[in-house]
C-alpha cells in the first residue's frame, strides 16, 4: 500500500494510473476504522482497478469542539487494517494540507436545499456544509471514477449525491449497507468510546428501529414513533429524532407511501451520540 501525505504527490501519482487505464474507486473516512470501512475497501476492489482511501478527520464539520478533540484516533491499527484489505493507496494529509486557506477562512458555501435542514442538518448546524467542503477537497485531489460511502450516514449520502449534482464532478456514488455487530448495533468509530454497560445499552437503538420497520403498515407513524422514543429514553438514552422519512428525498411522513422510506434515529448516551436508520 503506497501512502501520501501531500496533495499534490497524490495527485501526480493517480493520474499516471489513470493514463494507465485503470479505474480509480475512492473510500473518505475519519479513521477509527472498523469492519464497515473495510466493507467499503473490498465492495471498491470489487468494481475498480484501484482503491485510494484517505483518513482525515476533519475540523469543519465538528459543531462541538469536544467531540472533535476526542474523536479516536487509531493511525497504527488503521494502517494494518487497510493493508489487510488490500486498499492500494492511503491518504493521510494534516490539517495544513487539507486547509492551507486556514480552517476559518471563507470556504464554498453549498446549496444542499431541504435535505440540508431536517434531522442531522437540525441538531447540527453547519455539519453539513463541513462535509461538502473536505469532500470536495477529496474528489479534486483524487478524482475518483467511483465513490463508496455507508448507509449508516444515510442522510450525510444525500448531501453528496447533491454536492456531486452542484458540482458537476463526474463520480458515481455507491451506498453500501451498514454493517452491524452481532447483537444488531451498527458498526460505528464511536461505539468505542462506549463503557462495557453502556455497550450493552446501545442495542436498544437498533432493536427500537427494528420494531418501528416491523409495524409500519399496522401502526400510526405517530404512536411507532413515541413508542420507539419511550423505549430509548427509559433504557437511559437522551433523544434527537425518531423519524420516518422518503428514502428520495427526507420529507417527514405521516403515513405509509408507495416508494422507499427509512426511519432514523439520533441519540446520546453519556457524552456519546449514536445515530442508526433503517430502509423500508
Amino acid at each position: 500500500m503506497y501512502l501520501f501525505k501531500q496533495r499534490a504527490a497524490l495527485r501526480d501519482f493517480l493520474e499516471q494510473e489513470k493514463k494507465a487505464g485503470k479505474r480509480i474507486g475512492f473510500v473518505p473516512t475519519m479513521g477509527a476504522l472498523h469492519e464497515g470501512h473495510l466493507s467499503l475497501v473490498r465492495d471498491a476492489k470489487a468494481a475498480t482497478d484501484l482503491v485510494v482511501c484517505s483518513i482525515f478527520v476533519n475540523p469543519t464539520q465538528f459543531n462541538d469542539p469536544k467531540d472533535f478533540e476526542k474523536y479516536p484516533i487509531t493511525i497504527n491499527e488503521d494502517i494494518q487494517k487497510l493493508t489487510s484489505a488490500g486498499t492500494d493507496v492511503l491518504f493521510l494529509p494534516s490539517v495544513t494540507e487539507m486547509y492551507p486557506e486556514g480552517v476559518n477562512a471563507q470556504h464554498p458555501n453549498y446549496d444542499f436545499g431541504y435535505v440540508e435542514t431536517v434531522l442531522e442538518g437540525a441538531h447540527r448546524p453547519n455539519h453539513f456544509q463541513g462535509v461538502g467542503i473536505v469532500v470536495h477537497k477529496l474528489l479534486d485531489i483524487v478524482a475518483p471514477a467511483d465513490l463508496f460511502m455507508g448507509q449508516k450516514d444515510f442522510q450525510q449520502c444525500m448531501i453528496i449525491k447533491r454536492l456531486l449534482e452542484i458540482t458537476g464532478i463526474p463520480c458515481q456514488l455507491h451506498i453500501c449497507p451498514t454493517l452491524r455487530e452481532a447483537d444488531g448495533l451498527a458498526m460505528s468509530s464511536r461505539n468505542m468510546r462506549l463503557s462495557p454497560e453502556e455497550r450493552k445499552t446501545a442495542v436498544q437503538i437498533s432493536r427500537s428501529l427494528k420494531a418501528l420497520v416491523r409495524n409500519i403498515r399496522q401502526q400510526p407513524f405517530g404512536e411507532l414513533r413515541e413508542t420507539a422514543r419511550n423505549e430509548l429514553e427509559n433504557a437511559g438514552f437522551l433523544v434527537d429524532y425518531i423519524e420516518i422519512a422518503d428514502a428520495g428525498n427526507l420529507q417527514i411522513l405521516s403515513a405509509p407511501i408507495p416508494g422507499p422510506m427509512v426511519a432514523l434515529a439520533a441519540t446520546k448516551l453519556g457524552e456519546i451520540r449514536l445515530i442508526d436508520n433503517m430502509l423500508i
